[in-house]
């Protein structure tokens, strides 16, 4: 007989919130993209109502589920696109983390949309790091990145202003805790 694994509220939230990034990332991955790998990133959009919600450690669950359960299921775990999108979550999470460290200390105040186009931005950065370092280390690539910051910001701010209208409309204290 084996034994029961026993779950928490947070456990249930934690997966029904992954599923949804999950459902939203997998619908997004069919979409056509002007410059490879450019994604509005909707899927971040529950991130941030999760760290809004319920804090930092719910947002950082919810972004490695959604990498590591999108791309199995889309069938690129392990692949070139996987470690571009799970170093694109560690960094947005990482700063998301360092931002929330900054607000508590008083040397910064962020919302959604701030966290949102962060969190855009670090992805960004992390996913062309990986993309120039270890796949493509051609100087001609650096010409890109102003372009997909530029593309980062936009939709940060656009992914940023959605998150607000929805934890306006759910009706929810946000806890921006760990």
């Amino acid at each position: 007989m084996g034994t029961a694994i026993q779950t928490t509220r947070k456990d249930h939230r934690i997966a029904a919130l992954a599923a949804l990034a999950i459902t939203i990332h997998i619908a997004e991955a069919a979409l056509p993209s002007p410059i490879p790998g450019m994604k509005p990133g909707f899927a971040n959009l529950i991130t941030i109502i999760a760290l809004m919600q319920f804090g930092w450690s719910t947002a950082a669950w919810v972004s490695m589920l959604r990498v590591l359960g999108g791309s199995l299921l889309i069938g690129t775990f392990l692949s070139p696109t996987f470690l571009m999108s799970l170093t694109g979550a560690i960094a947005s999470i990482s700063v998301l983390w360092l931002a929330i460290r900054l607000t508590r200390t008083g040397l910064g105040h962020f919302g959604p949309i701030g966290y949102s186009v962060l969190a855009a931005m670090a992805h960004t950065a992390g996913q062309f790091s990986v993309a120039y370092w270890l796949f493509i280390p051609h100087p001609g690539m650096l010409r890109l990145l102003p372009i997909l910051l530029s593309l980062a910001l936009l939709f940060g701010l656009i992914n940023g202003i959605i998150s607000c209208m929805i934890i306006k409309q759910l009706g929810v204290q946000t806890d921006q805790g760990t």
